[in-house]
């Protein structure tokens, strides 16, 4: 394992890979003296999982995860696999597992999680998934080999209310509004009953489909929710203080969609029987996950990767941003490589619209498909004259460095990201790439 590191800069499938070679069944071996939860959805899986795993490890049980986002199935072998001890320990031992959608289904070949967890389903690499009921259908096709598994889920989300499914479910969510919206987006995806088709209608919608959902054809609608946001407090760029199940928490992480993320953390850390105040500490001081959210300094300026890679999230982290009022500089990178998506034609969906009325002093643009995204910029109302092309990562730290204002947000897709973050790990701007 520390071999591959090395050799291959992360190597968080290699030995996996290696492993299935020598016995295609090896999971079943690895993972049999873990307590195992699953994290898995479109959205907010690695910060979820982080969550999760930061408030296990502050109440002092032993837990491991695959916490550089190696969600294949590969990658979750090479997590166990590097975890592995032949001693036997008589101490009761959790994993926290983030794993993409479609591999659900091989992950419960061999594991009967205690707890799966879905965080929501939006349209998200449409070359891959297809749209969003194609996405649950590969869920459940995992879900269904383990009935025992108790599923924590996004009640707001809609697909996620009507299943036919023999397991425990408890439901976490929105108890209250965060804006005045109770009309869903043209662009929102899974805006019909899933039993009679009709539209549905929102007592509030939080972002994207996401809410109150309920439907005055057939009466479908949300289900009860165990857990869930009483109060919003606060939101800023930093983090939203929030009451959750009425006790209050300040989350450090900004945005809508991490107040969903925390609350599901929330939710399974109740089920696990920890305490509020562990909870409430965790959930004040979890740092980001690489690429999500996370700070950097260059030359002195505050530099912010925010992961963007479908409608809902780019909104969202669009939306986080319009909270900020200093004078800021924008940096958006777009690739289409297979780790993206190769159909980017998704940013025409994207609201980039709300960014025009910012102290916006820098429009940095850079990635494999970095024409496109300047097209839509332009077709948003920037000034095209104003769009600095940045076609490679050295270019763009030397924009970043001759910045003035106070932040650079970097909102960049998968493998630019990762691409990204290669390069200032060499120039010495990051600790370490995963």
């Amino acid at each position: 394992m520390k071999l591959s590191k090395v050799l291959f800069k992360g190597g968080t499938n290699f030995p996996g890979k290696i492993a299935l070679k020598l016995d295609p069944h090896i999971l079943k071996t690895i993972a049999a003296d873990y307590e195992v939860i699953l994290v898995t959805g479109t959205n907010g899986k690695t910060t979820t999982t982080s969550m999760i795993y930061s408030i296990i490890k502050d109440s002092n049980r032993l837990v491991i995860t695959n916490n550089t986002g190696a969600n294949m199935y590969t990658g979750i072998v090479a997590c166990f696999i590097s975890n592995f001890s032949f001693k036997k320990s008589s101490e009761k031992k959790i994993a926290v597992i983030e794993v993409d959608e479609a591999n659900v289904k091989f992950v419960t070949d061999y594991i009967s999680p205690s707890i799966i967890t879905i965080t929501n389903l939006f349209r998200d690499q449409l070359d891959r998934y297809g749209e969003v009921y194609t996405t649950l259908k590969k869920i459940l096709e995992g879900v269904e080999k383990t009935t025992s598994s108790t599923l924590i889920l996004n009640g707001d989300e809609s697909l996620l209310g009507n299943l036919n499914l023999k397991n425990p479910i408890e439901y976490y969510g929105f108890a209250t509004k965060v804006n005045e919206n109770k009309i869903v987006d043209i662009n929102a995806d899974a805006k019909f009953c899933t039993i009679c088709k009709a539209p549905y209608e929102y007592n509030f919608i939080t972002y994207n489909h996401l809410g109150d959902f309920y439907c005055s054809k057939c009466g479908y609608k949300r289900p009860a929710l165990t857990y869930s946001i009483n109060k919003i407090l606060e939101l800023s760029t930093s983090g939203s203080t929030v009451h959750i199940n009425n006790n209050e928490y300040y989350i450090n992480q900004p945005g809508t969609y991490n107040i969903y993320n925390a609350l599901c953390a929330y939710s399974v850390a109740k089920v696990l029987g920890i305490p509020d105040k562990i909870i409430e500490h965790s959930l004040k001081t979890v740092a980001s996950s690489f690429g999500r959210q996370e700070t950097l300094t260059i030359e002195g300026k505050e530099v912010k990767i925010i992961l963007v890679k479908n409608p809902a999230g780019y909104d969202e982290a669009v939306n986080t941003i319009n909270l900020d009022t200093r004078k800021i500089n924008l940096a958006l990178l777009l690739n289409d490589n297979y780790a993206d998506g190769k159909d980017v034609s998704w940013i025409w969906d994207v609201n980039f619209e709300r960014l025009t009325s910012l102290n916006i002093n820098k429009i940095m643009i850079s990635g494999i498909r970095l024409y496109d995204m300047a097209i839509r910029l332009k077709v948003a109302g920037f000034e095209a004259d104003s769009f600095l092309l940045c076609n490679h990562d050295e270019d763009l730290l030397n924009q970043i460095k001759s910045c003035d204002g106070e932040i650079v947000y970097i909102l960049a897709t998968y493998t630019a990201m990762i691409d990204l973050r290669k390069f200032l790990y060499a120039k010495g701007y990051i600790d370490k790439i995963w």
